[in-house]
């Protein structure tokens, strides 16, 4: 049976709402080495044909591949860094190493182990079949876009590098402002008082958000107190463009936050999603600064934050974020009671195959150690049957 969601939004219809919002990312030049996990500006265009000459992709023999001869007296040495020179004839060779620039005229290098030396000749003992040279701007040409806006990655780093680039235009990063709240939360390291647990969202969103590449200042926890809320909130959104709330977004007698909220003037745009974990959460913009509201379960703000929010980080940078989901095969039955919300459960595959984990509820964060992708499980959906195969979303 499906349970009535009351005004709960689905998860599509949310994210189809978050994508309206449309940005203007400004940037910044920086140096190359600290571009790692930034977002590039704009598309990157070739200075040059790349690889700038042609060059033997072996160590070997550059000859004129119309010389057929057997056996070809050797001009000299080109090693990798070494300037063009020579212009072999027929009947003529230059002893090429890896990486170094094709001589004049040359256009095949046979590879070393086909040949032998002897007296200053290079003396062929099978036929090469292949041309074994890498030519000038076979990778891109001057004036190519060879790498489009997108988070780098060391290989991207490593690439741009390889065409001369020693600084980069980057999108800068909003600023985000973490606000844990709940009377009940301690911070990590002291003593626990009874009734108390400790303040696992503040880090676990701090990081989280350090991985999208954007700063974040993590404020103390606040209490189940309205005033308290209120003057934390404001002076988090005078110093960020997205403010991400922990706890407080239910409908219980100290859930101040979407009190608070309104109290600032800014206007919620949904609270409440048909999604499990995650329910209660809010979505709501004040002026140019954006704020979301999660439940204080630890999966539930994970799954939040990974499905809506990592997503709108990334868009007010410019890009898209596209997670990485791949295909397996349950190896157990997945039943679940309720089946009125979708649901995101974490998982673990490994090569093809989906391994359903041990698994309490929202607050089981334990769960999230062990897995490396969630399972989409959709509204109505009350098995996901042993043998069936599922996408997941890695993690």
């Amino acid at each position: 049976m499906i349970r009535d969601q009351e005004n709960a939004t689905p998860p599509d219809k949310a994210e189809e709402i978050l994508r309206a919002y449309t940005f203007e990312p400004k940037s910044e030049l920086i140096d190359l080495r600290e571009a790692h996990g930034r977002v590039l500006f704009q598309p990157a265009v070739c200075p040059r044909d790349s690889p700038p000459f042609s060059k033997s992709a072996m160590d070997g023999y550059a000859v004129r591949s119309a010389d057929s001869g057997k056996s070809f007296s050797i001009m000299g040495t080109l090693a990798a860094g070494d300037a063009p020179k020579f212009a072999p004839e027929r009947g003529e060779c230059v002893k090429i190493m890896t990486g170094a620039p094709m001589p004049q005229g040359t256009d095949k290098v046979v590879r070393v182990e086909y040949t032998r030396e002897e007296a200053g000749r290079m003396i062929l003992l099978q036929p090469e079949p292949a041309d074994n040279v890498i030519l000038q701007g076979s990778n891109h040409r001057q004036g190519e876009v060879f790498m489009r806006p997108k988070r780098l990655t060391p290989r991207d780093i490593g690439i741009l590098a390889s065409y001369g680039f020693d600084r980069v235009s980057v999108a800068l990063p909003p600023k985000v402002a973490i606000i844990p709240t709940g009377t009940e939360l301690q911070v990590p390291g002291r003593s626990l008082q009874p009734g108390q647990i400790y303040n696992s969202n503040g880090f676990q969103l701090g990081a989280q958000t350090a991985e999208t590449g954007c700063p974040c200042r993590i404020f103390d926890i606040v209490n189940d107190e309205s005033a308290a809320l209120e003057k934390t909130l404001r002076l988090a959104m005078e110093q960020s463009d997205v403010v991400l709330l922990s706890g407080g977004v239910s409908m219980g007698d100290y859930d101040y936050v979407p009190d608070g909220i309104r109290k600032i003037g800014a206007d919620i745009i949904l609270h409440g999603l048909a999604v499990k974990p995650g329910k209660p959460t809010l979505f709501a913009v004040k002026d140019s600064t954006y704020i979301f509201g999660m439940p204080g379960n630890p999966v539930s703000t994970f799954v939040i934050f990974e499905v809506f929010v990592k997503p709108f980080l990334f868009r007010m940078m410019g890009i898209e974020y596209r997670p990485t989901v791949v295909r397996g095969t349950l190896t157990e039955t997945l039943r679940r009671r309720f089946a009125d919300r979708v649901e995101f459960r974490p998982v673990t595959i490994t090569e093809d195959k989906i391994h359903i984990l041990p698994y309490h509820g929202s607050a089981n964060l334990d769960a999230l150690g062990e897995a490396n992708a969630l399972l989409r499980i959709e509204q109505g959906e009350h098995e996901c049957p042993k043998g069936e195969e599922r996408d997941v979303r890695l993690l």
